[in-house]
């Protein structure tokens, strides 16, 4: 009976691989049960009934909008308008002098966005850049969002500030977005005597969305930087994240748009030229590629790209590691960061666990892996999400081409509760055979107990492939409840020794980690700190246990004092033990080797940095105390200066980390520069130049975009760097590499 039973159980194996080789399916049967009985737990948990949504509609355009700032063509005064925005923060409902008024009209191609800011002071308002995707947390702003499947998760940003700075991304949860989206639209601003004003337009064939659907989510959302009062449409709590679209009000009339034939076409034509020092060499090259985009129904989009060039992407920013871990680089590549949110898995996992991290595809050991063709499919099918991508790569930084595929599947049980699942396949190295599967589960709720945000998660994956010997699973599961006043967490994730995401970022397997921690951020009003915009008294536990063994590590984070002021400034001290077991010797710096052992220390931290939205912003952070066998000092530091216009900005940050340890002292620095000059918001040159003695490289990078229409761009990119030497001096540098590219993309739409 027992052979039998295996063989039944071989059977389905094979039924559901399709090859003898795979075993994902052993082990899961406790982690499913385990999620499904969490599921049918919170499923089951009251959510209290909300109001009916606001609704908008826009008029119809029927005569042409120059897109000026000026909101003074006549089809303006047959828009819809919202007459006010409420103010959402500091206080909720509170009397504000920032009128604004939000104009919309739309027609069969293109939704327009007519914005009138009223500020009592103009000569006031904040600008600090112009750049494409800048940092505008300190400047004055309006951003809109369209939930444009109605499901409350998924959606579309578009955010201005009042010199025209366009900014874009992608929506993938409550609270959770992304600059991973750079969409074809255009925006122009205005200063009045009175304030600001501005025009946005924005193609229905940028954005994917439901054929029919009558009605999207939509969000309106005004900063007043100096004064930092938010104003919104709707969702005034402060509860409430503007990128939270179950707090979003309604759009209607939508089902005219068209999508047309959902094509675009971009062709791109580059020339290289390399700079050959010591071996007296250079070399010229040119290249071309393709990219397209089809929208195969009107909610799914297919995207290819062939000879993928990625020269104009901006360099990755340093960072120094004290750690024995690997760190986290954010995605900055066209092709793999649109539609990237579509692959977000689990509930708070952050660098803890990505089962597919776009990087692992074109980059090995620090260099590039030229790429033949890519192909992508997202969208949604209904309640279902799909998001598909296959690479193809040709030989290069010392691998073998290969074939690399990604998968997410998530289906919508209702709007609370999302189940998922995720595939990888295919190895970097382009040697190893490497799969991955899992599944995931998350409930969230805008209504516990009244107005409340709450989520609950769950998590499994597997790997298959050339694996080392142990555990190949790993689970997890959470709770988050964050909120304004408490913010509250408890997670627990267990990772197999052998559960390895070729395609994906684990830094610890052969782990189970807890992480716990609360959050008490009152607002006090009136009295002796009202100066105070809002405390955050924090408290934070993070440990790392071996499987089956002992404790790894752990760590206590604490803020007695963490304080935001009205104005903006902020103002932080930390107290936090740690703890670290070493089985291995670690080599923290050449030649200073910590052997192992048991290891308990205390770290300190002080924090100061003034408001973003002054021209001259300075900041400092020191980090200091025991550490390992002996003591350990970081010093960051940093100043920027913007002009009034926001056309110009300078800014420098410098860490120098010293470690005075028995077996020898080290020192690791980290210098960074940047200058932006923006022109227009669409012509602008950027300059960033950084040092790292752990290279000993010096590099920098300059850029000057040219956006001459939207879609249509030129990029002219010089990249240069020096090596110091192991026994010059801190200035003696001699040239390494230099580079300089001319790149031009242009996109026919239909």
């Amino acid at each position: 009976m027992a052979e039998k039973e295996e063989n039944i159980i071989k059977g389905i194996k094979l039924l559901v691989t399709g090859h003898k080789a795979t075993d994902f399916i052993v082990s899961w049967s406790f982690h499913i049960l385990f999620a499904v009985l969490l599921l049918v737990l919170i499923a089951t948990l009251p959510s209290q009934a909300t109001a009916a949504p606001a609704v908008i509609t826009p008029g119809i355009a029927t005569g042409p909008i120059r897109l000026d700032g000026r909101l003074d063509e006549p089809e303006w005064q047959h828009a819809a308008v919202i007459a006010t925005l409420t103010q959402q923060s500091p206080v909720p409902g509170g009397h504000t002098p920032y009128h604004t008024e939000v104009r919309l009209l739309m027609n069969r191609d293109n939704i327009y966005i007519g914005i009138r800011n009223f500020d009592p002071e103009p000569g006031k308002i904040a600008v600090h850049t112009l750049k494409r995707d800048g940092n505008l947390r300190g400047d004055d702003s309006v951003t809109i969002v369209f939930d444009t499947f109605l499901d409350h998760r998924s959606g579309f940003f578009f955010r201005i500030n009042a010199a025209g700075a366009r900014q874009d991304g992608l929506v993938s949860g409550p609270g959770e977005w992304s600059l991973d989206w750079d969409g074809i639209w255009n925006a122009r601003t205005r200063r009045t005597k009175t304030g600001w004003t501005a025009e946005i337009v924005i193609p229905a064939k940028s954005l994917r969305f439901t054929p029919g659907l009558k009605m999207w989510g939509f969000n309106v959302q005004r900063f007043v930087a100096r004064t930092r009062t938010t104003l919104r449409w709707v969702g005034a709590s402060l509860n409430a994240s503007f990128f939270d679209l179950r707090r979003a009000g309604l759009i209607a009339g939508v089902d005219k748009l068209q999508q047309g034939l959902g094509l675009d076409i971009t062709p791109f034509v580059s020339l290289l030229a390399n700079t050959g020092f010591g071996s007296g060499k250079g070399d010229v090259s040119n290249s071309g590629g393709v990219d397209i985009r089809y929208n195969l129904t009107p909610e799914l989009t297919a995207i290819a790209t062939v000879n993928t060039s990625f020269g104009e992407t901006e360099v990755d920013s340093g960072q120094v590691n004290l750690t024995r871990f690997p760190l986290f680089f954010p995605e900055k590549r066209p092709f793999f960061t649109q539609g990237s949110n579509q692959f977000t898995f689990g509930l708070g996992l952050g660098g803890q666990f990505i089962p597919f991290f776009s990087r692992r595809i074109g980059l090995f050991n620090g260099g590039r892996v030229p790429i033949n063709f890519g192909l992508k499919i997202l969208g949604r099918q209904g309640p279902l999400g799909i998001a598909v991508l296959d690479v193809d790569t040709r030989s290069g930084a010392g691998v073998p081409g290969t074939n690399m595929a990604a998968g997410r599947l998530t289906y919508d049980i209702n709007s609370h509760l999302r189940l998922g699942t995720i595939f990888t396949h295919g190895d970097p190295d382009g040697v190893n055979n490497n799969s991955l599967i899992g599944a995931d589960a998350v409930w969230r709720t805008s209504t516990f107990r009244g107005n409340k945000n709450l989520a609950l998660g769950a998590w499994t994956a597997r790997s298959a492939g050339t694996l080392a010997a142990g555990r190949r699973s790993g689970w997890g599961i959470g709770a988050d409840y964050p909120n304004d006043l408490w913010y509250i967490s408890a997670h627990i994730d267990q990772f197999g020794e052998a559960l390895n995401p070729a395609l994906g970022f684990l830094p610890r397997p052969g782990t189970i980690q807890y992480r716990a921690g609360l959050a008490y951020k009152p607002r006090p009003s009136k009295g002796a700190f009202s100066w105070v915009r809002q405390f955050f008294f924090e408290a934070f536990y993070n440990r790392v246990d071996q499987l089956n063994g002992p404790t790894q590590s752990w760590r206590l984070f604490t803020a007695p004092i963490n304080i935001q002021t009205q104005s903006g400034e902020h103002f932080e001290v930390n107290w936090m033990p740690q703890f670290e077991r070493l089985d291995q010797p670690f080599e923290i710096s050449p030649g200073v080797i910590i052997p192992p052992g048991r290891y308990r220390f205390t770290r300190f931290r002080a924090e100061f940095q003034t408001a973003r939205t002054r021209s001259w912003r300075i900041g400092a952070r020191i980090r200091f105390g025991t550490f390992y066998t002996g003591r350990l000092v970081e010093v960051q530091k940093f100043i920027t200066w913007t002009t009034l216009s926001g056309k110009l900005s300078l800014g420098i940050t410098l860490e120098d980390d010293s470690g005075r340890l028995p077996e020898g002292n080290f020192v690791k620095r980290l210098w960074q520069g940047r200058a932006n000059y923006a022109f227009t918001p669409d012509l602008i040159f950027s300059s960033f130049t950084q040092f790292d003695t752990d290279t000993g490289t010096l590099g920098m990078n300059n850029r000057l975009r040219w956006t001459i229409e939207p879609g249509r761009n030129i990029f002219i990119v010089w990249n240069r760097n020096w090596k110091r030497p192991l026994n010059g001096g801190l200035y003696n540098l001699q040239p390494e590499a230099e580079q300089f590219l001319i790149k031009l993309l242009w996109t026919f739409r239909s």
